[in-house]
């Protein structure tokens, strides 16, 4: 019991702050990769807050293409390091391949699950205050609007409902079940 009465606050500690970052990080690099209003205030943000790290690693990687591979990596990184600190704190290790594997499976998780919540955030702001400007509901739909946009195309919108993000939904829901499982055995 005495083990578990610090070891449970450490480790809660380690997934909030190292989650937080890795989030923060993920937002920037979606943001960047629709091409986000850079000079929207959450944007502004989440660029300082992120540039420590990503300033000197850009130069160690260059981005391919219109992907900021520096923003990858340093989310893996901070993936790795995270399961490690509390695979240490649990006293066993896991091995680097299975260390990757899990870390590359929980990013992709993130980032389903960051696409998930913006679209179910957008659509209870549409229902609450419809049209109204707000920086952060600009983002949304930048964040949103990939996904919601083939989903508009496959069930054009009926008597001014929009099923679309209905369809984004399930989805996402879908390619997390199928997607996420197998990565997990994979690691084991």
């Amino acid at each position: 019991m005495g083990s578990t009465y610090v070891t449970n606050p450490v480790e809660f500690l380690i997934n909030t702050l190292f989650g937080l970052y890795i989030l923060t990080v993920m937002l920037r690099f979606i943001l960047a990769a629709v091409r986000a209003d850079f000079y929207n205030p959450v944007s502004q943000f989440l660029v300082k807050v992120t540039n420590p790290p990503l300033i000197p690693l850009r130069k160690l990687i260059p981005s391919i293409g219109k992907i900021d591979t520096s923003s990858l990596v340093l989310m893996l990184v901070l993936q790795i390091a995270s399961f490690s600190l509390i695979a240490l704190l649990r006293g066993g290790h896991i091995p680097l391949v299975s260390l990757i594997i899990l870390s590359f499976a929980e990013l992709i998780g993130l980032l389903l699950n960051v696409f998930l919540f913006s679209i179910f955030i957008q659509v209870v702001i549409s229902w609450i205050n419809p049209g109204a400007f707000n920086p952060v509901v600009s983002l949304l739909y930048s964040i949103t609007e990939p996904v919601l946009r083939p989903c508009r195309r496959l069930i054009p919108p009926m008597s001014g409902m929009d099923l679309s993000p209905l369809v984004a939904l399930i989805a996402i829901q879908l390619a997390k079940m199928l997607l996420l499982p197998p990565l997990h055995q994979l690691a084991q």
